[in-house]
């Protein structure tokens, strides 16, 4: 400790002696600021988009390009599956497709064929009504062979299963080799571009939350404030612990968070008047704390406070020691190198 403050009083002499003392010493107003009231709570970070891709069509699996743990991005094929049978399907139907559009073709030809016919009185009303029949017949056909064509062509792309969206497979439910029917599981997976956090809050402070309806994240790494971008309370309590179940959204691609993790929310539950002062004009001796307080005729004096800690990284809170309007050297050694200055000039009157 002594060699601290010899160290201190060593730079200030440093300063006399070197650079002379501005007498335009930088300083802040003590303010008296409306702050919020905070509670914290755990809440735990979930997924938004958490899905399980399901086949939708019959087959074996021919081959699974993710597992575990990988990064998959959006519209990547994860499972492709033997596409044998459904090949014939498209097969079969382009075949029925092409059959049924010659039978309208040829029952189109003599429907028009018997209706000139008609028009000149040599055939009968029945025998128009017949060729009509029959080619609204094949058109209705050849209608459903191309229906049975899309049909085929969709359960073909079936056989191959894409990603919805980017994102980690977390699950794996079937191998290779497998036969799976429409509904089976292949692979979950989540996204963590979109996340929430789920936190219960006590009965005692929801409607609190409500009037207010501001809360924040803080990152458990760097302690960085992450205001939620929405709150949505649920309308009912848990009966066991007397609790509601709050979902904070985050905004997208917070790289620090993954789901299951833990984090302090803080849920804003009222307001308070407190004076503040820039962190830089506060000093910290031993178990002193104090700033160097700039008077109307510009003399500086050190001032013990009593700090209420930090309202952000950048402003302290003020208990005692201070009033509003005062202002405070934003640098505490240029303001300690003109407090010696004045206490020599003092002397040598």
């Amino acid at each position: 400790m002594q060699i601290r403050i010899y160290l201190t009083g060593l730079l200030i002499s440093c300063l006399l002696l070197f650079f002379p003392v501005c007498q335009a010493l930088e300083t802040a107003p003590v303010e008296l600021r409306t702050l919020v009231r905070n509670f914290y709570l755990d809440g735990v970070v979930e997924a938004i988009s958490r899905t399980t891709v399901s086949a939708q069509t019959q087959g074996k699996i021919k081959e699974i390009h993710f597992d575990v743990d990988d990064y998959v991005e959006k519209g990547a094929v994860i499972v492709t599956l033997k596409d044998t049978e459904q090949q014939a399907h498209v097969k079969k139907a382009q075949a029925a497709v092409v059959e049924a559009k010659a039978l309208y073709q040829k029952a189109n030809k003599e429907f028009n064929r018997i209706k000139k016919i008609y028009a000149k009185k040599l055939v009968s009303k029945s025998r128009l009504d017949e060729a009509r029949a029959q080619f609204q017949a094949t058109r209705a056909r050849l209608d459903a062979a191309q229906a049975g064509l899309v049909q085929a062509q969709e359960q073909l792309t079936y056989t191959q299963i894409h990603a919805p969206y980017s994102g980690i497979v977390i699950e794996r439910h079937v191998e290779p080799g497998e036969i799976v029917q429409p509904g089976m599981p292949l692979i979950t997976g989540i996204s963590l571009d979109h996340l929430r956090v789920n936190v219960d809050v006590p009965q005692s402070l929801i409607n609190k939350l409500r009037k207010f309806a501001k809360a924040s994240i803080v990152l458990p790494e760097t302690g960085e404030i992450v205001n939620a971008q929405k709150i949505t309370i649920f309308p009912f309590a848990d009966p066991y612990s007397n609790t509601f179940k709050v979902r904070l959204g985050l905004p997208p691609e917070i790289k620090q968070l993954f789901p299951g993790m833990y984090v302090k929310v803080a849920l804003v539950t009222g307001k308070k008047q407190k004076l503040t002062v820039p962190a830089s004009a506060v000093v910290y001796r031993s178990e002193v704390t104090g700033v160097y307080v700039k008077s109307d005729n510009g003399r500086i004096s050190f001032r013990q406070v009593r700090s209420g800690g930090e309202h952000d990284k950048d402003t302290i809170i003020i208990l005692a020691g201070l009033d509003v309007g005062e202002q405070v050297a934003l640098d505490p050694i240029a303001a300690g190198a003109l407090l010696v200055q004045q206490r020599r000039e003092n002397q040598g009157e």
